[in-house]
């Protein structure tokens, strides 16, 4: 149960998360690259116009290319679960919980203590939850990561909660 955590306080509904299960989530995202290509687009079609544009560049340069086969996508998404490092949006799941109308301000419970943001910055966190293919069972069961990438070098550890008021 200690790897077990809380989305509570001023909300409709209180969240329980599970890190243990989130490597099966499509919504995961590798820590490796989302810090170097999310901190200079501000939205989702500025990433998806320069990933095309990239695409369509090397298509001019070096022709088509056939698309991998889908063992060799299995293959290599197995490699990567089992190597990589991954985090979680926790936008979707403080939406879930439905904070107040009035509520303000995320409060990241650590056994070291709280730190407190507004809620509006604390939409955008990333949680981690792997590191090279491991549970973070150490200082974890999660990392917490602004959403700007301000502390990737240096995220909140030893979470136990959150707690909106």
């Amino acid at each position: 149960m200690e790897n077990i955590l809380e989305i509570k306080g001023n909300v409709s509904f209180k969240i329980t998360l599970d890190p243990g299960v989130w490597i099966f989530d499509d919504r995961r995202i590798d820590l490796d690259t989302y810090f170097q290509t999310n901190t200079d687009h501000t939205s989702k079609e500025e990433l998806y116009e320069e990933k095309i544009s990239k695409y369509w560049s090397r298509e001019i340069s070096e022709g088509a290319v056939s698309p991998p086969t889908l063992n060799t996508e299995k293959k290599y998404e197995k490699e990567k679960v089992l190597t990589g490092s991954f985090g979680m949006p926790i936008e979707p799941f403080i939406n879930n919980a439905e904070p107040g109308e009035d509520a303000k301000t995320l409060v990241i419970e650590t056994k070291q203590g709280n730190t407190s943001i507004p809620l509006d910055q604390g939409k955008k966190i990333i949680l981690g939850f792997s590191k090279n293919g491991k549970p973070l069972k150490e200082d974890g069961p999660v990392h917490v990561y602004y959403g700007d990438g301000s502390n990737k070098e240096n995220p909140i550890t030893n979470v136990t909660g959150f707690t909106i008021i």
